[in-house]
Order: structure tokens, then C-alpha cells, then sequence
């Protein structure tokens, strides 16, 4: 998943050709010290797949870069991909503004809470701050920095944003339930630790002033967390009906440790350490996906819980990750479109239906929500479709889980 090199980049598309001054001395050298055919094509081929349209300075590899009109094949037989490059850029630069607006459902899901928290500790009701469980708000920021990592990589900025804001406003919340004594000041003190190498590595790698060894060691820590986390999470939501343990983190962390050694030490096949770099964001969306269905458990089991539910607080989470849906299929990004478009059905309209069977939200407001998800669903493919000049929305959405 790493980017290819600004030397990489620089060279030549197709060999420069011989002067007639120097072909007869080059013939002269000998063959060997001329390049094989086969390392001549791989020089070639690197360059054309990095750099299919023309040199770009280095200095620009760092610089937020929206997606230009996809290539068109140079052959004669090949027919254009695109049929309007400007309603392509067009939908390009709408979906990362639709990204970025995210943020304002997101932080309106989390200040209320950091409100209340602040109310309570100025009161010196420290008490009411243990009804937030800091094990979960920690679970949510080691994915919010695991994906941060992933948008950070991939520069794509509006995406990083929302990550970052995730993280900040997860933290602000620790740090009250630490002021509260609600969370112990040992994991606190790890917890600022981590966030903190987090934010300033991100910031670095993408303004590329960061040495790659450093953020592969910060790849490997959030692929390890992470896979120590998600199973531990997910096995704790079925407690009591399964023992309290956990070995699930144990195994699991540990079978990460193993798989990042391996991949390190070139000990695996290079489709399996291409999987293995994959896994922190999979890992991270995994995470987030778990939540709407552990919302969902706890509704089964305690239906009268559902009526603590805040139907504003599902759909602002509908809003704001549905928001994010059109520039996850715009850039094809299947992990990104898998984890937003379950958040938005689960989590957001998914409780919403939830509270609409046990009659805690009306009719009218369960049926606006639910014909808003799907004509906005219907218009990003729609819209899609017309970017990248396919015929159907079905193809956009083949060319998004199969790739093109």
C-alpha cells in the first residue's frame, strides 16, 4: 500500500533513445553490461504504473492531490473511460466536500456528552462519570487512530479529519473520566502516550517528513492493537451467556505479533504481506461495524433499555456516515464504503427501526429517515454512474467490490 518513490516517479517513461555518436560505442560495451530485456521491461513498467500521465515534481507527492480523470489507454482498439472529465473532476471535488461535512454530525454526537461530563465534575458529581465505560470510549479511539492512519496514507484529507476529530473528542472524554477517577491513571498515561505519537506521526507521514521505518513500527503497533482489541470485543458482548476470559485478545494479539514478524522478515508470500499491511484498516472498520451490533444485542436483551435511546443521537450517526458514502465509491474504496454504509443502516436507521417496533419514535419520523437512506443511497450511484460514464449503477457497484 505504500506510495511509490519520488525516484521512482522521475523516471522516463520510455527509453531516451541513442545519439548516433554514441550507438556505435554502446554496441561496442558489449552485452554484459547492457540490461537484460527482462530488467528493461521492469524499469519500464514501474514508472508507467506510478506515473501514467506525465512527471510531477516531487515536492507535489506530499501535497492533498483530488483524483484526476482515470487514464485512456494509449491503444488504438481502447475506447476512452471517461465520457465528461468535468462532471468527473465535478463529482470528485462534491464528495470530498460531502466527507468533510461529516464532521459536524460527528462532533454534535460527541459534545453533548464532553457538556455533560463538564457539568457533573464542576458539581463534584464524579459518581455520574462511571456510567461511561472508558474501556469502550478506548476501544473507539484506537480505531478512530487505526483509520486515521489508513486516510493519512492515502491523503485523503477530509477523511483524516473526521478521524482526527474522533480522536480528539474520544480523548477529551478520557480525560474527564480520568479526572473523575473513572479511569485508572496508569492506562491513562498509555492512552496520552499512544494519542499523542499518533497525532504527531500522521501529521508527519503526510506532510512526508516521516522516515518509512518509522511508519512501518507505527503500522505494525495499530495492525497488532487492533486484532488484539476486536476479538476481545467482540467476545465480551456475549458475557454472561459465554465465560468472562481473556485468552480471545491473548490468542489473537499474538497470532498479529507473529504475522507482522513474518511479513517483516519477508518470511511470507507477497500477496500475504500485502494482506497482512491491510489489516489495520480492516481491523479498525471491523471495529466500528461491531458497535451498531452489540447496540443491537442489548436491545434484545433488555428491550426497555430502548427507550434510553436518543432517536437524535441515530441520526446524526446515519448523517455522518452516510455523508461519507459517495467518496467511498467514488475513490473505490471498498473497506471505506463497507464500514460507512453499515454504520449508516445498523447503527443510525438500523436502532431507529429497533425504536420504531417498541413505539419510541413515530411513524412519520421512521418513515422520513428510512426514504431519505435509500434516495440518497440511490442518488451517490446515480451521480457515480454519470462521473465515470458507465452504464448502470450495477457496474459502479461491481467496479467498487471486484475493482476494475
Amino acid at each position: 500500500m505504500s506510495s511509490p518513490s519520488a525516484h521512482s516517479l522521475r523516471l522516463p517513461l520510455r527509453p531516451a533513445p541513442l545519439s548516433r555518436a554514441r550507438a556505435p560505442a554502446a554496441a561496442a560495451a558489449g552485452s554484459s553490461l547492457a540490461p537484460s530485456p527482462s530488467s528493461r521491461a521492469a524499469l519500464l513498467l514501474k514508472p508507467l504504473a506510478a506515473a501514467p500521465y506525465r512527471h510531477q515534481p516531487a515536492l507535489l507527492l506530499h501535497q492533498r492531490r483530488r483524483h484526476g480523470p482515470p487514464a485512456v489507454a494509449a491503444t488504438a482498439t481502447s475506447k476512452p473511460v471517461l465520457k465528461d472529465p468535468k462532471k468527473y473532476q465535478e463529482w470528485d471535488s462534491v464528495t470530498a466536500k460531502f466527507a468533510g461535512a461529516a464532521n459536524v454530525p460527528f462532533l454534535l454526537l460527541q459534545l453533548p456528552q464532553i457538556a455533560l461530563n463538564a457539568r457533573n465534575l464542576l458539581a463534584g458529581n464524579k459518581t455520574a462519570l462511571f456510567a461511561v465505560p472508558w474501556l469502550g470510549m478506548l476501544t473507539g479511539l484506537l480505531g478512530n487512530l487505526s483509520l486515521l492512519s489508513y486516510f493519512a496514507k492515502k491523503k485523503e484529507t477530509e477523511a483524516a479529519i473526521v478521524q482526527t476529530l474522533g480522536v480528539i473528542s474520544t480523548y477529551a472524554v478520557l480525560v474527564q473520566l480520568a479526572m473523575a477517577e473513572s479511569m485508572p491513571v496508569p492506562q491513562f498515561v498509555a492512552t496520552s502516550v499512544v494519542v499523542a505519537a499518533g497525532l504527531i506521526l500522521n501529521l508527519l507521514n503526510y506532510l512526508g517528513w516521516l522516515p518509512g521505518t518509522l511508519w512501518l513500527l507505527w503500522e505494525d503497533f495499530i495492525t497488532v492493537g487492533g486484532l488484539a482489541v476486536l476479538p476481545q470485543v467482540m467476545w465480551s458482548t456475549f458475557v454472561p451467556f459465554i465465560p468472562n476470559s481473556v485468552l480471545p485478545g491473548i490468542i489473537s494479539g499474538s497470532v498479529a505479533l507473529a504475522a507482522v514478524a513474518m511479513a517483516r522478515m519477508s518470511k511470507l508470500s507477497d500477496a500475504g504481506i500485502k494482506f497482512v499491511g491491510s489489516l489495520s484498516g480492516w481491523t479498525a472498520t471491523l471495529l466500528f461495524m461491531w458497535m451498531p451490533v452489540a447496540q443491537m444485542w442489548t436491545n434484545y436483551l433488555n428491550p426497555s433499555n430502548i427507550k434510553g435511546l436518543s432517536a437524535f443521537s441515530m441520526l446524526l450517526a446515519m448523517l455522518g456516515n452516510g455523508l461519507m458514502i459517495p467518496r467511498a465509491v467514488f475513490i473505490r474504496d471498498l473497506m471505506w464504503f463497507t464500514g460507512s454504509i453499515w454504520a449508516s443502516v445498523l447503527q443510525g436507521w438500523g436502532n431507529l427501526a429497533c425504536m420504531y417496533c417498541f413505539e419510541s419514535i413515530s411513524r412519520e419520523f421512521f418513515f422520513a429517515t428510512t426514504s431519505g437512506l435509500f434516495l440518497w443511497l440511490g442518488f451517490t450511484f446515480w451521480r457515480d454512474t454519470i462521473a465515470y460514464g458507465n452504464s448502470s449503477p450495477l457496474t459502479s457497484l461491481k467496479e467498487l467490490v471486484f475493482g476494475k
